[in-house]
């Protein structure tokens, strides 16, 4: 059960019913995201697999982290690496976990917070649960997700937005059947703590079975819905999820969510993460954990790590050395254009 609840959602601010004239969104398409291991060895669930770039525009890459019920000695992390480019939003549901960088930003999240990191120019990070939760073993659920910095941004300096739990805005659907915490964006009027280059909204929503959540939506934004948990059905045509799904939603201007009314027992209702941007509609060239506009870029980020650039391991926290990459001629397939397909 995520970490962030309220007992009464009937005391929240509602988000009003559609008007008569609003469109509601269709559902384009349904992947299942495979599981993989990720860093040292954490299970994920790699969310946009199979699906075209230009389908996610903003948005480049999701991975969900667990969840899992560690045993004592289990947490894993990962070692320190590079990024550039894009931004990383780490969401942990439930747990616990560290971030540190080479500029000397990070910090602890757990329950509910989220750190968003924005690499630009290039830095080196490092992601690992602290001491005392591999000494004990516990709950780990988490998201982070990759979004793209337009070519203007890619350059700006590194930097940190350390949001907690408690800063999300908490709304509730019409019918109070859902219960929605916002991250960044804006839905029907009320914003999110997170400071975004590019126009986007995240929003994770709990359904409970039965209830149905008509959620306001840019229309000059996509719409993706991922299921964290539980079952249900997406968009004015009803087409069904369950856990580990994305779905892809045509243009509109509401986003139609539906918790079945019989859930797993594990799952007592269906909850979901919400995103959708304003497509950059850019060239992307990307490689392992840089995203630039051309080829060329990204070699130069490899050569740029490779000599030093991007930042050196802090004294403090050389326990975890620095991975070795071998600047690469970047493959062709890795090279898209902004219609996600081979340029």
């Amino acid at each position: 059960m995520p970490a962030v609840t309220v007992e009464d959602t009937t005391a929240l601010p509602r988000v009003p019913l559609p008007e008569p004239r609003t469109v509601r969104r269709r559902t384009r398409s349904v992947t299942t995201a495979p599981s993989g291991f990720e860093g040292e060895g954490f299970p994920v669930r790699r969310a946009f697999a199979g699906v075209d770039l230009h389908a996610l525009d903003p948005f480049i890459h999701m991975d969900q982290m667990g969840e899992v019920e560690y045993a004592p000695g289990e947490p894993k992390g990962t070692s320190w690496h590079p990024h550039r480019g894009f931004e990383t939003v780490t969401y942990l549901i439930d747990g616990t976990f560290e971030h540190a960088d080479s500029h000397g930003g990070g910090g602890t999240i757990s329950n509910g917070d989220t750190q968003w990191m924005t690499a630009g120019s290039g830095v080196l990070h490092i992601e690992r649960p602290p001491e005392q939760l591999v000494s004990s073993g516990g709950l780990f659920h988490g998201l982070q997700l990759w979004v793209n910095l337009p070519r203007a941004q890619k350059w700006v300096e590194p930097r940190y937005q350390d949001l907690r739990a408690n800063s999300s805005v908490l709304l509730a659907s019409a019918d109070a059947g859902a219960l929605l915490r916002v991250i960044a964006g804006d839905v029907a009027g009320h914003t999110g703590p997170g400071s975004t280059y590019t126009p986007m909204a995240m929003v994770h929503a709990t359904v409970s079975p039965g209830a149905t959540l008509d959620l306001p939506w840019r229309p000059d934004f996509n719409a993706l819905v991922y299921v964290l948990s539980g079952a249900g059905s997406v968009g004015i045509d009803g087409a069904p999820v369950r856990t580990g799904q994305l779905a892809v939603l045509g243009p509109g201007d509401t986003v139609t969510i539906n918790g079945a009314v019989h859930q797993e027992s594990r799952t007592p209702a269906l909850d979901v993460v919400v995103l959708g941007g304003a497509p950059i509609r850019e060239p992307i060239a990307m490689y392992g954990p840089f995203v630039m506009n051309t080829r060329q870029e990204v070699q130069d980020a490899f050569a740029d790590f490779s000599a030093g650039r991007l930042g050196t391991v802090p004294a403090l926290r050389v326990g975890s050395p620095v991975p070795s990459f071998r600047p690469p001629t970047v493959p062709h397939s890795h090279v898209r254009g902004q219609t996600g397909q081979q340029a």
